[in-house]
């Protein structure tokens, strides 16, 4: 639940109130007194007695909307007609699109698009298939690919429930990359039944994204998917995450004065995101890392390892930690939370290591209370929009994409990965670096540009029949 009002929880109430009098002013009063914040009040129709409104207002969750529209209507002459949830609104009728990119205005013009002048393109794209990726839609598309059971902090909640996210990471793809990218919402969740139905429909497409699809299930799925096919296969909810977790902990230790091969990290969780994350930063230097899941520290000495977990023992905690996610996190110099929220506190981070670095990535609610963390930590970031330091995959995803599409590439490697989060690190400058801005906005105009730029470099040594055109 939001703690302040929030435009994901805005609603437009249409409404009547007396011409005369001080009803309209009133209106404002009542919306705030209510918790809430007005952000556009139009008069949509006026009359000698009468005026129609449309109150717009931020509030911070349905049951919050709901006091604020009881609110407005206990105003004195204040009739309610109507009331649209915009986020809704927002989504009727889904949130993209496919066009032509061609005109299709005569004969002559369908006959080259269509049939019988496409006949031709398809007999060279069948004497050579590579030239699919110069001739079709290919080199610009990707397949946004989920089974629904890990939607965003929602869970298992099914392909059909999963399309509106499907939908919006395309749009996503669009504004920030240019890319064309197509939803596949699976209804399977049987490994077996996704690596298949991926495995016949990428001929159509550039690149492979998985999404939100749960752990341990997506590691197999992207593991068989990168043997089978010859396409880019990246599962953003690990590597767009890893990318910008690692990007952003590299210049929180630029403003701690402090380096990756020294600091101790301690992890909260060990799935998909958790297990990525830890991947990258051991590859960027990390040499102290101990990770905690809801049993505790990962350790060797567990008995209830799985071959991830086995991993993470065999590659981390070389003390042999076996306590709790408090007692890991006491002396620690980062922490980097990808797991539940409110599993710690502020006095958890005044035990922490000095100026010490708090990455509390539970969406929408943290591991611990950002308000409370900033009172003991030198730099705080989280995975929410209304404190500094967001972190977002919207930050890596479309530039990772650009730059595979760009090179031709055929896999995704750990030294593309390093290399988009450098890339994404170097955008804060050293003059703008500070403990409230170690991570660019997702609407920084060079974060796609400068990611896929690294990419397609890091992918240049293996991309196939490359050219600049």
């Amino acid at each position: 639940m939001a703690t302040v009002p929030s435009v994901s929880y805005s609603i437009t109430v249409r409404l009547e109130v007396p011409a005369g009098g001080k009803a309209v002013s009133l209106l404002t009063h009542a919306v705030e007194s209510a918790g809430g914040v007005v952000t556009a009040l139009d008069v949509t129709n006026a009359g000698h007695e009468k005026l129609r409104i449309d109150v717009t207002c931020a509030a911070r969750d349905t049951d919050h909307a709901q006091a604020i529209v009881d609110q407005l209507e206990a105003v004195e002459g204040v009739v309610i007609h109507k009331v649209s949830d915009r986020t809704f609104l927002m989504h009727l009728g889904g949130k993209i699109e496919m066009k032509s990119k061609v005109p299709l205005r005569n004969r002559d013009e369908l006959s080259m698009a269509y049939t019988p002048g496409v006949a031709r393109v398809s007999m060279a794209i069948a004497r050579n298939k590579e030239d699919a990726r110069r001739l079709t839609i290919k080199r610009n598309t990707v397949a946004v690919v989920t089974d629904g059971s890990a939607v965003l902090g929602l869970g298992n909640i099914g392909p059909e429930a999963a399309l509106p996210v499907m939908e919006g990471k395309a749009a996503l793809f669009k504004r920030f990359a240019g890319i064309d990218a197509w939803p596949i919402c699976l209804d399977t969740q049987d490994v077996d039944e996704i690596v298949r139905t991926v495995q016949v429909i990428a001929p159509g497409f550039g690149g492979i994204n998985l999404e939100d699809i749960g752990a341990p299930r997506c590691f197999e799925v992207e593991r068989r998917l990168r043997e089978l096919l010859d396409i880019p296969v990246f599962h953003d909810d690990q590597h767009g995450t890893a990318i910008c977790v690692l990007a952003a902990l590299t210049n929180a230790l630029r403003v701690v004065d402090k380096s990756i091969e020294t600091v101790k990290i301690t992890m909260a969780g060990a799935g998909a995101a958790g297990n990525a994350v830890l991947r990258l930063l051991l590859a960027a230097g990390a040499r102290n890392v101990v990770v905690c899941d809801y049993l505790g520290a990962v350790h060797k000495g567990r008995d209830d390892l799985d071959e991830s977990l086995r991993w993470i023992a065999d590659h981390t905690n070389a003390e042999g930690y076996a306590g709790d996610l408090r007692g890991a996190v006491k002396g620690a110099d980062v922490f980097v939370g990808v797991s539940a929220p409110g599993i710690l506190t502020g006095d958890d981070i005044a035990a922490m290591a000095d100026n010490p670095v708090v990455f509390a990535l539970a969406n929408p609610e943290p591991e611990v209370s950002p308000d409370e963390a900033r009172e003991h930590a030198a730099v705080v970031a989280t995975g929410r929009s209304d404190y500094p330091n967001q972190i977002n995959n919207v930050l890596a995803f479309p530039g990772v994409f650009r730059g595979l599409l760009d090179a031709q590439a055929t896999e995704v490697t750990q030294e593309m990965l390093l290399a988009a989060a450098g890339a994404l690190a170097a955008v804060v400058t050293p003059e703008e670096l500070g403990p409230n801005y170690i991570i660019p906005s997702v609407f920084h105009p060079d974060v796609a540009t400068a990611v896929a730029a690294a990419v397609r470099e890091s992918a240049g040594g293996r991309a196939r029949g490359f050219t600049e055109a």
